[in-house]
């Protein structure tokens, strides 16, 4: 059995690529599926700051033509579309902050088992 191939499309450099392996978009599949304002949005739901190109760079992809290529008209069409799912996204700054960090502490377990000498034992 092969090991999947890496999510490579026109438009979409090493971060980019990385950013939507992140948030579970690994194949042409995946993003044909999501499209391109979804895509971003995830992207951005994460927590990374994609800017716009992201967005016409995803719609490239899928159309497979230069980012730069993808009309006026469905530019603004996309950054709408985008606009208004990231209008109901949570404003980061408005999150919680963590929790309290807690410490757990176990006791030590003799062991009989060879391998437990494979380690050094630390008595402070």
């Amino acid at each position: 059995m092969t090991a999947p191939t890496p999510l490579k499309l026109r438009n979409i450099g090493p971060k980019s690529a990385a950013w939507l392996r992140q948030v579970g978009l690994r194949t042409r599949e995946d993003l044909e599926a999501a499209g391109a304002v979804d895509a971003f949005v995830k992207v951005r739901r994460a927590g990374f700051k994609p800017s716009l190109n992201l967005l016409y760079s995803l719609e490239g992809a899928l159309l497979d033509c230069h980012w730069q290529d993808v009309p006026e008209a469905r530019r603004l069409q996309l950054v709408e579309a985008a606009e208004a799912a990231t209008a109901l996204l949570p404003d980061p700054r408005s999150r919680q902050a963590a929790g309290p960090v807690t410490t757990t502490v176990t006791e030590p377990v003799e062991s009989e088992s060879p391998f437990d000498r494979l380690f050094d034992r630390r008595d402070d």
